[in-house]
């Protein structure tokens, strides 16, 4: 979908197609997921696996762009980084997004590079309005040159960086109005997060602008003497499934992926768990038509 210049994100929206429930396209997985592929809804991707490549990497992108609807996910856009944005990048990713014919495309909003050179991981930024106004820039910047709704994803992090000055939920909801861009609500992250900092995810999570969430990321987690860690590597806890049917209850969103990045299980537990989310779905979705049935009732 292209977006048009100008266009409050909000109406943008309105326009996305629902997805439905997903799943990550990881290598390790991929057979499993095209036999199985009557169960999954779409695939999310990780752009920086399939810009410029060829052999079975260009095969299996073909190969999921034939069976399902596909979406973007980067690790190496750097929006928080104090580098010059990578111009090379941009130019490889937009023409993948187009190949793909993707609704819309996301990253973390975090910082990966420090002297153009990429860490392999992903970093908080300060909590500060130097950062905002600085990260704002350069989501206008990349929103302009890729011309699709893009999507900032809330992170997980294990310290608050120093010199922070306002809380987090703060900080990514004015990056997010200011920038005019769409949500990647991760919810294990705030799980993780809330878990290990000590606040109320609920709380967190009512005070985002929901209206903005596009898409969810729900994922396992492991423990790692005391502190969790976000892993992608184990089931999703009942606590994260809560989350998940908390944010459904407040708001509309287009997709909702289940992330499973290592330690594979067998591939009927991935299916289990997707079946779980989709009831979740559902559920939700009844809740919200028999409220909107009681209010026209009460309307009466």
């Amino acid at each position: 979908m292209r977006q048009i210049v100008g266009q409050p994100f909000i109406e943008i929206k309105k326009e996305l197609p629902t997805l439905g429930v997903g799943l990550g396209l990881r290598r390790e997985i991929a057979d499993e997921i095209f036999k199985h592929h009557q169960h999954i809804d779409w695939l999310e991707i990780n752009p920086e696996n399939y810009m410029g490549t060829g052999g079975s990497a260009s095969k299996r992108l073909k190969l999921a762009k034939a069976a399902f609807p596909l979406v973007s996910h980067g690790l190496n856009l750097s929006i928080g980084s104090s580098d010059d944005l990578n111009e090379q990048y941009l130019r490889d990713l937009k023409a993948l997004l187009d190949f793909i014919e993707a609704p819309w495309w996301s990253d973390h909003l975090s910082f990966s590079s420090i002297d153009n050179r990429y860490l392999h991981d992903l970093f908080p930024l300060p909590l500060t309005q130097e950062a905002i106004d600085h990260v704002v820039a350069r989501v206008q910047t990349v929103q302009r040159f890729i011309e699709r709704p893009f999507l900032l994803e809330n992170i997980s992090y294990y310290l608050q960086v120093p010199g922070s000055q306002l809380n987090e939920s703060a900080f990514i909801s004015e990056i997010v109005e200011k920038a005019d861009c769409g949500l990647l609500l991760d919810v294990n992250n705030v799980y993780v997060n809330a878990t290990n900092l000590n606040f109320d995810p609920y709380k967190y999570i009512d005070s985002l602008p929901l209206e903005r969430v596009v898409q969810i990321h729900v994922a396992g987690h492991t423990i790692n003497s005391g502190q969790i860690i976000d892993s992608h590597g184990e089931a999703v806890i009942e606590p994260v499934f809560e989350l998940l049917r908390y944010v459904l209850n407040r708001t509309d969103v287009r997709g909702i992926l289940l992330e499973r990045d290592q330690n594979f299980p067998d591939f009927s537990e991935i299916l289990l768990e997707l079946k779980q989310i989709r009831e979740i779905t559902e559920e939700t979705k009844s809740g919200s038509a028999v409220k909107s049935a009681i209010q026209a009732q009460c309307a009466t």
